[in-house]
């Protein structure tokens, strides 16, 4: 019981002390980053779809 004690102390000292947390305008940038690329993956994605739906309909089963 005391290693677990001891851990869970030993987690919170760094938490609270070790950890360096961004600043609110870091964490929106970087919440702008992910977002822009999430968007910019899903067109591609969308895109490549479209392509090789069109591929399959027009070339390997035409008509």
């Amino acid at each position: 019981m005391k290693k677990i004690l001891l851990n869970i102390k030993e987690s919170y000292d760094e938490l609270v002390h070790k950890v360096s947390w961004p600043s609110r305008s870091e964490l929106t940038n970087s919440a702008v980053v992910v977002l822009s690329a999430s968007l910019i993956i899903a067109l591609v994605v969308s895109g490549m779809d479209f392509c090789f739906r069109t591929l399959m309909e027009n070339v390997v089963y035409p008509g």
